[in-house]
């Protein structure tokens, strides 16, 4: 897991992020448990508050649940849940493309045209 200090993203944001896609990716299965709120902690050098912050936003996304003296585990997600999530993240990138396209000054034909491309070269 990479944390990057001067990255204006939270840090709690930045753990919750790559829990979220490798849980999405399906890299963690359900029934995993996350490292500890204190090993995580330790191995990025910050604070266990900011780890429990990020569990706390997987764990009200659905995405993991916190056993009582055990730690938090991955919930198993089923096909709706996870085509949402990835439409979020779609609609969050789409939406950062636009806001780039418009400073740009691109118009809609034209990040079509670049999306349309893209789409096609990774086929």
């Amino acid at each position: 897991m990479k944390i990057y200090q001067n990255s204006n993203e939270p840090i709690y944001k930045q753990i919750a992020s790559q829990l979220r896609e490798q849980i999405l990716s399906g890299q963690l299965k359900a029934g995993e448990p996350l490292p500890s709120i204190r090993v995580l902690a330790q191995n990025l050098k910050i604070s266990v508050i900011t780890t429990m912050k990020a569990y706390e936003e997987l764990t009200a996304e659905g995405l993991v649940t916190a056993t009582k003296g055990k730690g938090y585990f991955v919930n198993s997600q089923d096909e709706k849940m996870l085509a949402e999530q990835h439409m979020r993240k779609v609609e969050e990138s789409l939406t950062e493309a636009i806001n780039s396209a418009r400073t740009a000054g691109l118009d809609i034909e034209e990040l079509c045209e670049t999306l349309r491309t893209l789409w096609e070269m990774e086929n």
